[in-house]
């Protein structure tokens, strides 16, 4: 199957008992089962999040001819979706290089290894 990433960042407020709140809500034993779920039914092979200090990088890989906004689009229309972003808006402040209809900002991809000449 071929798949298309996406990388995307986002900051957290900066308040350390947020940050360990939103970590919390992320592991696996944690998480509402309805977000897993939801994310694989939108079209997205996979998601993963990181963190340095605030900010956010998440990598998301959607099925070939998905494109990402498509899929967080129909993601939003399924159980508990709307609910879990409204709660995790709490705890994330938008960059402020971010375009005025972003949340998480999409970032531009500079290198490739793979497409580089050998």
């Amino acid at each position: 199957m071929n798949t298309h990433r996406t990388c995307l960042a986002l900051d957290l407020k900066d308040d350390d008992e947020l940050i360990a709140q939103y970590e919390y809500f992320h592991q696996p034993e944690h998480i509402w089962p309805e977000i897993p779920r939801g994310i694989r039914a939108g079209g997205i092979v996979d998601m993963q999040i990181y963190r340095i200090g605030t900010r956010l990088f998440m990598i998301v890989e959607t099925e070939e001819g998905i494109d990402v906004n498509t899929a967080f689009e129909a993601i939003g229309k399924m159980p508990r979706q709307p609910e879990w972003a409204a709660f995790m808006a709490g705890f994330q402040q938008r960059l402020a290089d971010a375009k005025p209809d972003e949340h998480w900002a999409e970032m531009k991809p500079i290198f490739m290894l793979n497409e580089v000449s050998k």
